[in-house]
Parts: C-alpha cells; structure tokens; sequence
C-alpha cells in the first residue's frame, strides 16, 4: 500500500502548495482590480497579507474611487485602515461630498473619521440639514407665571469644524439658555404666548453656534404652554414659613411667661415660708418678753383680742363675698 501511494506524494505536494498560494495570495481579488482598471500589484497584496490588512477592503475601496474618478493611492488606504480608520465610509464620503460639490480632501476626511465622527453623516448634513428637538425648557417670566416651551433647531454639519467642534449637546443646551434667558427677561408670560418668534430672534442673534461642527439654520418654537405659578407659590411659602417663625415666637414668649410664673410661685412659697418660720418665732419672743417683764399679762390679752377681731372681720368679709357671687 505504501510502495502504491509513493508515486503520489510529489503530486499531492504540489497541490498542497497551489492551496497555500491561492489561499494566501488573493489571486481572484487582483484579476478583478485589473478588469476594474485598477493597477494593484501582486506582491503588493501579499505585503498586506503579510501587514495582516485584509486586500479585499483596501481594493475594493480603491475600486470604488477609481470607478467614482477619485484619485487615491493605495498606500493611503491602508495607513488609514492601520490607524482604525473605516476606509469604506471615508471613501463613500468622498464620493457624496464630491457629487455634492463639497471641497472635502482625503487627509480632512481621514482626520475627522480618526476623531471619532461619523464623516459620511457629517457630508449628507451638510447636504441635506438635520432637525434637532430640544427637550422641554422650562423658565419664569417677571410676573411670576412659568412658560414651558420646546424649539426645532435645524443644522447643518460644518465639514471645516468637525474635528474638535462641539457636537448637538452642546447646541441643546445653548439654545435652551437662550430660551431661558428671553422668557426670564420677558415682563409677562403672556408676551411669550402672542409673540414665540421673538425667541426664535433672540437666540439666533447670541450666534450659539461658535465653536460647534455645526452652523444653525433656524430655530422654531414648537410648542409652548403655561406651567405653575410660581410667584404665587414662592409667596404661599415664604407665608408659611412667617408663620412657622410667629408661632416659634409665639411658643418662646409663652414657655417665657410659664418660667416666670414658676418663678414668682417659688418666691411667694419662699415667703410664706418665711413668714410661717416668723410667726413660729412670735410665741416664742412672747414667753420671753413675759419671763422679763417686759409684756405684762394686759398686753398679752389685748394682743389676743386684737387677733379674735381681726379673724373675725376676715370672716365676715369672706361671707359677705360669697353672697355677691351668688
């Protein structure tokens, strides 16, 4: 069996080796850059191989621009496709922007597609302007009353600033300034209800799109509605927050008033008592006036009767007003 396959060996060798060449070789990708026109050489595809860039995007890109009577060198291509450029996109875009009469180069194509933008987008803009709607902007106007109103800003891609321009955030959030800024600066709410293109004027003389890869066509106000009132809102609260402050006054006087009355409570206890240790003292002071002779028994009983009458009139002045209540 070995002795049969012998003989066979040199011929499936050469197969072997034609599979590895056309394999590795892009030999059908070449006969059809030549039917295209194009002139690739064969060892340049097997340098690309070799570069590990895939042929058929750089030919097939180079195809396309030949066809659309473009001039670009393949070298070109493939340092933009080993840099992680979309050479397909970069080459659509050249073709739009050139059928569009646009001055946009290899190197700005290629500049702004390495930037991370989308090239081919940013020329179909440029052509045919895009919408973009703002989100709901919210302002007071002067007297209080809260406007709520959203815009349609339509742009067009600016090819020379689209590499470090500013992109549509940036347009949102300056026109919704500019939106803020007049209905603030507006004396009623309803001037911006009878008159919304007023906005539209303000905005678009602040110039908001300096800086940005876009240029702004027009801004139209979409829609505008009333909100909440918010003057009366902020005057209910600061009403209830006087209040909340009288009544803390109000609590603090009040705890005021009850620590003086315990106050004056304790002193008068503190009198009576001193009073009851007083009249505790009066009999004593009485027996050693007596031991001395210096009270005699008259004066004693006297003393006495004095108290009798004056308990006495204390009683019938109790009496007396009791009935008047009655």
């Amino acid at each position: 069996m070995i002795e049969l396959l012998v003989p066979l060996i040199p011929i499936i060798v050469v197969i072997f080796i034609i599979y590895i060449f056309f394999q590795f070789i892009p030999v059908g990708l070449w006969i059809s850059a030549i039917a295209a026109g194009v002139r690739v050489g064969i060892f340049t595809l097997v340098g690309m191989r070799l570069r590990r860039v895939p042929p058929h995007k750089i030919v097939n890109a180079l195809i396309k621009a030949t066809k659309a009577g473009l001039e670009v060198s393949i070298d070109k291509l493939e340092a933009h496709f080993l840099a992680g450029g979309d050479v397909d996109r970069v080459i659509d875009s050249l073709i739009a922007a050139e059928r569009a009469g646009l001055n946009l180069t290899f190197e700005k194509a290629t500049a702004i597609d390495l930037a991370g933008r989308n090239v081919l987008e940013a020329v179909q803009m440029s052509v045919n302007p895009k919408v973009i709607k703002t989100p709901v902007v919210a302002a007071v106007a002067k007297n209080g009353i809260q406007v709520m109103a959203t815009a349609r800003v339509t742009v067009r891609a600016n090819i020379e600033r689209l590499v470090g321009g500013a992109g549509e955030e940036t347009i949102i959030a300056r026109v919704g300034e500019g939106i803020v800024t007049t209905i603030g600066s507006s004396e009623t709410h309803k001037n911006v209800l009878e008159n919304p293109d007023n906005i539209s004027k303000t905005v678009l003389k602040k110039g908001l799109d300096a800086g940005t890869a876009f240029e702004i066509l027009s801004i139209d106000i979409a829609d505008v509605d009333v909100g909440k009132n918010i003057g009366a809102m902020l005057q209910t609260d600061q009403a209830e927050a006087d209040k909340k402050i009288a009544q803390a006054r109000a609590e603090q006087r009040r705890a005021l008033a009850v620590a003086q009355e315990q106050e004056m409570k304790a002193r008068v206890q503190e009198m009576r008592a001193k009073v009851v240790e007083a009249e505790a003292e009066v009999p004593k002071a009485m027996a050693e006036a007596l031991r001395k002779g210096k009270l005699g028994v008259m004066d004693y009983y006297n003393l006495k009767n004095i108290a009798a009458d004056t308990s006495m009139r204390d009683s019938i002045s109790e009496t007396s007003k009791k009935k008047e209540n009655k």
